[in-house]
């Protein structure tokens, strides 16, 4: 061997290390591919090369890098390159037209002139095919017993990358079904709130794109990797997670008495109402006066609109709370002859919550289910780069002032992009259609309470800035700095 032809073999070696260098970091399935195919090109001194994976389940070869084409499919035993991939050996052509396994109709159909072709299996550990290299027209001359020990070395190494990158496909396949499946979950203890995770989740990575575009200010300089983007995304998609924990009665309450608990009530005024009936139709036929019974079944039915009234989650009208005290001291005598209270003190705790619809125990249940998702998520054995979902969604009702729950942290103890969750969050539950508890306020109302919050210091405000000055609240795309 001569000294160029030395230096050449050497260069070669040396791109096949640094191919290897550059497979080991490479993830993405598509761009593992085009490496593979360009390095092959090159150590091969090819026109151009293919790389043909194998699906066993179907019997197929297919490929995204194929003569300059879309994916195509074939069986496996089809063709030079499925006599490699059927054989586990190299199939070396130096003259393709004369060969009965080259498919003409390729050329014909591409318009390209196929001369040599070389094909290589790509053989894993054990010796498994998973695909095929196929080096088309080499520059010069037949494809030699060189080209085709560089190229079997490198599609030892392809195969190898090439499975790290389908398993880590997988994986990430599963962690998306996952994520799915848990927000499914979610949503189906509450069907009013549809919507809400996936809402939320794109004005968590629409305000992290835009603060890495936004102008000078706080968050200059600040970088999301697209792992970084993706952790977000599983955070702000699972952020509500722990709801499943709390009970559905609590979790869909919608006013202060449950369902049940109001139609009893009512089945008691009816029973008084009755019996009030039954007494003046009585007083009639004795000829004795009606109007005492009359004026207690009037106070009756505005007591009834007091409970009405009492038990919606909205703010009551002056003197609404000193009406149902009065009623607390009520009682009637039943048909058996046993006297009970119009209301017990149980309903009359129900009805005089001040605001909102939940009694402080069911309002720690409820705010328990931030807890719940954190304990929930950190069971999950997360990959490194998505090891911080569980702290990021744990702290969406903190906040900087120290006044949010579960743990009540300051400012300088929940990460930026916590911050941003909490105001998509926030944006979201407030302009979200209707729910039984709750009516939807517009975007602009919104806006509005959330300037208050963050004045108030318990929100981000140059987050809350960015968010509105890049109309991530309404989709817009964030501006360029």
């Amino acid at each position: 061997m001569d000294a160029a032809a030395l230096e050449r073999r050497i260069a070669k070696l040396q791109s096949i290390l640094e191919v290897a260098k550059a497979l080991a970091a490479e993830r993405q399935l598509d761009a593992l591919l085009d490496l593979v195919a360009r390095a092959a090109a090159r150590v091969a001194e090819a026109d151009r090369v293919s790389l043909f994976l194998l699906d066993r389940e179907r019997g197929e070869l297919w490929s995204k890098v194929a003569q300059g084409t879309g994916e195509i499919r074939f069986p496996m035993a089809a063709g030079v390159a499925g006599a490699a991939a059927t054989t586990g050996r190299p199939v070396n052509v130096p003259d393709a037209y004369a060969d009965p396994r080259f498919h003409r109709a390729v050329d014909a159909a591409t318009g390209y002139h196929t001369r040599t072709i070389l094909c290589v299996p790509m053989l894993d550990a054990g010796g498994g095919v998973v695909g095929v290299l196929e080096a088309l027209n080499r520059k010069e001359g037949v494809f030699t017993g060189e080209d085709q020990e560089l190229l079997t070395a490198l599609g030892g190494q392809a195969a190898v990358a090439i499975e790290n990158a389908v398993l880590h496909e997988e994986i990430e396949r599963l962690f998306e079904g996952f994520v799915r499946a848990s927000v499914v979950a979610i949503e189906a203890r509450d069907p009013t709130t549809a919507g809400h995770s996936e809402r939320v989740a794109a004005l968590t990575v629409g305000l992290a794109r835009a603060v890495e575009a936004a102008p000078p200010g706080p968050w200059r300089g600040v970088r999301f990797l697209p792992e970084d983007l993706r952790q977000l995304r599983y955070a702000a998609l699972l952020h509500d997670f722990g709801k499943v924990g709390v009970r559905e009665h609590v979790l869909v309450k919608a006013n202060k008495l449950h369902p049940g608990d109001l139609d009893l009530i009512r089945a008691r005024f009816d029973l008084v109402r009755a019996t009030l009936e039954a007494e003046r139709l009585r007083a009639r036929l004795e000829g004795r006066p009606e109007d005492g019974i009359l004026a207690s079944r009037a106070e009756l039915d505005a007591f009834w609109e007091v409970v009405a009234a009492c038990n919606r989650p909205t703010v009551l009208p002056e003197g609404s709370f000193e009406r149902l005290g009065e009623m607390g001291g009520r009682t009637f005598v039943d048909p058996s002859g046993t006297e009970r209270p119009y209301l017990t003190s149980e309903e009359l705790a129900w009805l005089s919550i001040p605001q909102g619809s939940l009694s402080d125990g069911e309002r720690h249940e409820i705010e328990s289910h931030v807890t719940h998702t954190f304990n929930f998520l950190s069971r999950i054995p997360w990959t490194r780069a998505l090891r911080r979902v569980p702290d990021i969604a744990r702290g969406h009702h903190e906040k900087l002032d120290g006044g949010g729950y579960p743990r009540g942290v300051p400012a300088s103890a929940i990460p930026l992009e916590t911050r941003i969750m909490t105001i998509a969050d926030i944006f979201d539950a407030l302009t979200a259609s209707d729910r039984p508890y709750k009516r939807a306020v517009l975007p602009e109302r919104a806006l509005e309470i959330l300037g208050a919050e963050a004045r108030a210091g318990a929100l981000d405000r140059d987050l809350l800035g960015v968010f509105v000055e890049a109309g991530v609240w309404h989709g817009a795309r964030p501006r360029a700095p």
